[in-house]
């Protein structure tokens, strides 16, 4: 499994920088300016086209100013990322192409109109139209073009080129071509429109049309590529806008409101119907019912009183709380959600970085299948006009901005989707190996099971009483932290029992623990820990303990002074969505394999109730990373779903890890995949997603990849002209978006 970080893991870079970069019209764009940040001593940079952001590890803040300058210099423009804030370059932009599309449509359909009519209607000619039609399309290609021509001389002075760099020279060709013909006065010169060739024989075309219908026509594409990614990446930053900015803070008996940044770890704050809670704590006073759909997915409010954890951005539906604050600005879990998604944009999936090596010649390439095509046809015969049509074709058809878009943009919103719905997807890798696992491995406790180990009944052997067994054994108990323990003592005081003091208690792994009580020694374990100690276990309860092993629980033994009390079932309670999850892995077509280090008649009851198909026990958590290695070994590709704390090695051994985790463990390194939704169904709901996100990635690259290779010979040949090619090329990369942003509808069992 890959490292979920961006680099190796050194102390350099530990530290990082972001900026919010304008003026980037491509991918070549983005890949020029990462080559330029990766020259700066000690860092790793990647650039995101998509949003429009610089991630710059091993850089400390203080140095933000040094990486401005690089991007400055390469021609662009940047700025530190301010924390909480989008930044204004999204909707600039946006109202930038928007007024320039008004502007260029406005002239633009008068002039292919009256073109249209005097190509038709040569009768209706009048002196100096052909100058008429030129006045009128210099705005459109100057003022309306000038964001394409801005980027072509900027990529000139630095001796580069990108898509901006064929879309203008392709406007400047039609324009200055339609110039000369006018200064040359032929006189019968007519519109070109749509490529019918409707000029009279022999005479030369104005492609002023053209020049000012691809300027339309690309002003459109790029404004519905910016409007789609400033929605794509409103779902990433929607975390982000979870928490409250003020908070209804209770010190000294008084309610007053301050800033949620002035709210420290301890403070108590009030929370009224409808409200966000403002921070990570626990109830102190009041019971509700609170909505956490928003950053889990769960539908249904989930009921707290006094003493329950609740999450900051989550919203109190019912009644009025005070909570104390246990976490607050960054270490929250919605803080770290929302970090833990956006830094999953700064990784590059391996398809990306193929793709970048493609464009940084894509450009270039085209330049010089369009100079062959413009001289192939005229050393064919095929005329100036004809040889012109086909290599401004070539120019405008060929655009990489779909290339560029085609990985990122899914991530995006993938990414973006799952943080709401409780799945942190941590990179490209997850998605990549989502792809090819055949198998889920599921840790028993705590993932499959509640974890939280609760005692079932007490049962007694002669004349003991139940209580009296339960009080003996939670004396001893008392000083274990073993999850069986836990529940014993728990039990015993539920139950109000007096439980007297302990001395000397020793704990024997494997077995259970004994001390002294009084003057009475006490055992409290396994029947192989009073077989030891010359204990007789009668053969009810030795068939109790057989019992509840096969139950998938545990029987603990209790004796004193050599004889047997009885004894306590204490059991983990399997989680209600385990085998609904387990049904849905299995019609995914993946094979379930349930791993724990219970005994095998506990792991195949469990196993049993969940419908896996194979259950491995009687498993170390050191020796599960060796299981799934083994798995792997068999040509089987696994995924492994842990509860993120013992199943760390295991997790970074699988193809594709799993956490189900709460609070800040969501920032664990050991997962490719973060689940903080309680409801199991999480599980294969983030393989779905994950699975249909790369599968979005894909569908868009076959998209992209496809249309260059099927256009540009198209185009060469003869076969596009150059308005429907600059209408193609706007149209694939909006659909390269919006194909993209489809995956907001992604829903939970889908």
């Amino acid at each position: 499994m890959t490292q979920t970080d961006t680099g190796p893991a050194t102390s350099g870079l530990d530290q990082r920088v972001e900026l919010d970069i304008s003026g980037m019209t491509c991918a070549a764009c983005a890949s020029r300016i990462e080559k330029k940040l990766n020259k700066m001593d000690g860092v790793r940079a990647t650039v995101n086209y998509a949003t429009e952001r610089a991630v710059i590890l091993g850089m400390a803040p203080e140095r933000a100013p040094d990486a401005v300058g690089v991007v400055e210099s390469a021609g662009y423009a940047a700025s530190p990322v301010v924390d909480g804030e989008e930044g204004q370059g999204y909707a600039d932009r946006v109202n930038m192409l928007r007024n320039r599309l008004i502007v260029a449509a406005l002239l633009t359909v008068p002039l292919g109109d009256v073109a249209i009519v005097l190509a038709l209607a040569p009768q209706m000619r009048f002196w100096g139209w052909q100058w008429v039609l030129l006045v009128t399309s210099l705005p459109v290609v100057f003022w309306c073009a000038w964001p394409f021509h801005k980027a072509a001389w900027r990529n000139l002075r630095h001796g580069t080129t990108s898509m901006d760099t064929l879309v203008s020279l392709g406007i400047l060709s039609a324009f200055t071509w339609s110039l000369v013909s006018t200064i040359l006065g032929a006189e019968d010169t007519t519109g070109y429109w749509l490529g019918y060739g409707i000029a009279p024989a022999g005479a030369d075309s104005l492609y002023l049309e053209v020049a000012a219908a691809v300027t339309t026509f690309l002003l459109g594409g790029r404004y519905m590529e910016a409007r789609s990614k400033k929605s794509a990446r409103g779902v990433l930053s929607a975390l982000g806008k979870l928490a409250p900015t003020t908070v209804r803070v209770i010190r000294d008996g008084q309610e007053a409101i301050i800033p949620i940044a002035e709210l420290k770890v301890g403070d108590r704050f009030g929370v009224r119907p409808g409200e966000r809670i403002a921070t990570d704590g626990h109830v102190i006073v009041g019971a509700s019912a609170i909505d956490t759909s928003m950053m889990t997915g769960e539908p249904v409010p989930r009921e707290v009183g006094e003493g329950d954890a609740v999450l900051g951005g989550t919203i109190n539906t019912t009644g009025a709380l005070i909570v104390q604050a246990d976490r607050v600005g960054a270490h929250t879990q919605l803080a770290q959600m929302a970090a833990t998604a956006e830094q999953a944009q700064a990784r590059k999936a391996s398809v990306q970085t193929m793709v970048d090596q493609v464009v940084s010649w894509f450009v270039p390439t085209v330049l010089i299948v369009s100079a062959l095509t413009l001289a192939v046809w005229l050393l064919a015969g095929g005329g100036p006009r004809a040889a012109f049509s086909a290599a401004l074709s070539v120019l405008i058809i060929a655009c990489p901005c779909a290339l560029g878009l085609a990985t990122p943009t899914a991530l995006m919103v993938g990414v973006g989707r799952g943080g709401q719905l409780g799945i942190l997807i941590k990179g490209p890798d997850a998605l990549e190996a989502s792809g090819v696992i055949d198998t889920v491995v599921l840790d028993k406790t705590g993932t499959l099971t509640t974890g939280a180990m609760t005692v079932e009944g007490v049962h007694t052997s002669g004349d003991a009483a139940s209580d009296r067994v339960l009080a003996t054994a939670a004396a001893v108990e008392a000083h274990s932290e073993h999850p069986l323990a836990k529940a014993i003592v728990a039990r015993a005081s539920a139950a109000g029992l007096t439980v007297e003091h302990a001395a000397g208690v020793r704990a024997i792994p494997g077995r259970g623990a004994l001390g002294a009580v009084g003057e009475s020694t006490v055992l409290v374990g396994n029947p192989e820990l009073l077989a030891e100690h010359g204990v007789a276990v009668s053969a009810d309860a030795s068939e109790a303990v057989q019992d509840a092993a096969a139950a998938g629980a545990n029987a603990v033994l209790v004796a004193r002074d050599g004889v047997l009390l009885g004894w306590i079932v204490v059991t983990d309670t399997i989680k209600e969505s385990a085998a609904p999850a387990v049904a849905r892995l299995k019609a995914m077509g993946l094979r379930t394999v349930l791993l724990t280090g219970d005994r095998h008649a506990a792991g195949d009851a469990v196993g049993a109730v969940v419908g896996v198909d194979e259950v491995i026990a009687e498993v170390l958590p050191t020796g599960k990373a060796a299981v799934i290695e083994r798995l792997q070994a068999d040509g089987r590709r696994v995924a492994m779903v842990g509860d993120g704390i013992n199943d760390a090695a295991a997790l970074a051994s699988a193809n594709l890890g799993l956490a189900v985790v709460s609070g800040t463990d969501v920032a664990m390194k050991s997962a490719d995949i973060i689940l903080v939704r309680r409801d199991l169904s999480v599980v294969p709901d983030a393989i779905a997603l994950a699975r249909r996100t790369l599968r979005t990635i894909k569908g868009n690259l076959v998209w992209a990849f496809g249309y260059n290779i099927a256009a540009i010979p198209l185009a060469a040949f003869g076969l596009l002209n150059p308005l429907i090619a600059g209408f193609a090329m706007s149209l694939s990369s909006v659909f390269v978006v919006t194909n993209s942003t489809r995956l907001r509808r992604f829903t939970p069992g889908a």
